[in-house]
């Protein structure tokens, strides 16, 4: 359920990565993107809570950002799982600087 909260957030556009223990370079390096970093699930019987770690692309709105990622996480698990999401908490873990020049 990690793998599927973390591919949704990063699908949405300013999502530049999940913030999480390993650093991007180890992950560049081992040419895997690790999507359930910075991903953490509480999963009752019938219920689910999520808990996000995201670092940003500089220049896009947070607050925008946050709701879409809710939204489409939310989205991801119920058609999936068909448990209810409760809540999808999202941190704003950094700000990606690089423009990709």
């Amino acid at each position: 359920m990690a793998i599927i909260a973390g591919l949704a957030a990063t699908e949405v556009e300013g999502v530049d990565s999940m913030a999480g223990n390993i650093t991007n370079e180890l992950v560049g390096k081992l040419g895997m993107k690790n999507l359930s970093k910075g991903v953490k699930v509480d999963v009752t019987e019938e219920h689910v809570s999520v808990d996000l770690s995201l670092n940003i692309r500089y220049g896009y709105n947070i607050p925008a950002v946050s709701e879409q990622v809710q939204e489409k996480v939310s989205a991801a698990i119920e058609n999936m799982t068909g448990l209810t999401v409760l809540d999808v908490n999202v941190k704003i873990a950094g700000v990606n600087m690089d423009d990709g020049r």
